[in-house]
């Protein structure tokens, strides 16, 4: 990803930070895509030992990763400390019911784990990779996951909340809505970073609003801001920003004005190697079946 394109991390943990307290109550979008990827592991055969919640914000998945792999160590690491204070005191259904420990909670980068290589046999990401330079996540994910590992995750496409970027064009030339990277390009960065056969999907989810004040005030509260190195710092006055809701009320249909998601659902297996730290080449030799 292009340098201007990429968000800041500082900034990126600072709304994070601020928007804890708020995320839970208005992130409806995120916990409905969680679900949908939840869906996701239904056919799949998986038992891992270690499994990694990666950008958990305040654990939301943790109940259900709990459900799904009891015997699994679960570990939920995010870049923002305020949320994983709210992932920390959030109810845990199977510490209540059967004594068992909590999710062991990093503060970290995902584009710089803290895990040993292929220490983990499963990570899970939930919006969390358009924050980030995804070439680096998957790199790392690679390195921490076992052979044969699992990696599955959503992000957001580049279609996302073109509704408003448009708005935004026609008051103002600099950049006030965060990029994010095609699907296509996201499935050639997993194979180039050791990944086999990604298989990747896309669905469009619209919600609906009475002011694109309340667009705004609900991007806020879940730390979606403008986190580009490019962008403008405010809209610089009154005049501007009513260009922008002039422009967004086009959108307008049936009283309301939408505000349109483009979700990527991506999973991929980590491929054995097949050299070793030497060089040397590895092999598979597979039995001859018996006449």
């Amino acid at each position: 990803m292009d340098e201007a394109m990429q968000p800041v991390k500082r900034d990126v943990r600072r709304a994070f930070e601020r928007a804890a307290r708020t995320y839970d109550e208005a992130a409806v979008l995120q916990r409905e895509v969680c679900a949908r990827l939840l869906e996701h592991l239904e056919p799949m055969r998986l038992a891992p030992r270690r499994a990694v919640d990666l950008g958990c914000g305040t654990g939301h998945a943790f109940d259900a990763l709990a459900k799904r792999f009891p015997a699994a160590e679960l570990l939920g690491l995010d870049i923002s400390p305020a949320m994983l204070a709210r992932a920390r005191q959030r109810p845990a259904w199977w510490q209540r019911l059967l004594g068992s420990r909590r999710p062991a909670l990093v503060c970290a980068d995902a584009e710089r784990l803290p895990l040993a290589t292929a220490s983990v046999d499963f990570v899970f990401s939930n919006l969390a990779l358009q924050w980030c330079e995804p070439s680096r996540v998957f790199a790392e994910t690679a390195r921490a996951l076992t052979p044969e590992g699992l990696f599955l995750f959503s992000t957001f496409g580049p279609d996302t909340l073109n509704e408003l970027r448009a708005a935004f064009a026609e008051a103002d030339v600099a950049p006030h809505v965060n990029r994010f990277v095609d699907m296509h390009d996201l499935g050639d960065a997993l194979v180039h970073a050791g990944f086999a056969d990604p298989v990747m999907e896309m669905e469009r989810i619209t919600l609906e609003y009475d002011t694109v004040l309340a667009v705004a005030r609900d991007l806020k509260a879940i730390g979606a801001v403008n986190a580009l190195p490019s962008r403008s710092r405010s809209l610089h006055g009154r005049h501007r920003w009513q260009r922008m809701t002039e422009a967004y009320e086009r959108f307008r249909r049936d009283g309301v004005l939408p505000a349109t998601w483009e979700v990527v659902y991506g999973h991929a297996w980590k491929v054995p190697p097949k050299t070793l730290a030497d060089g040397r080449q590895v092999v598979s030799f597979v039995p001859k079946a018996p006449r």
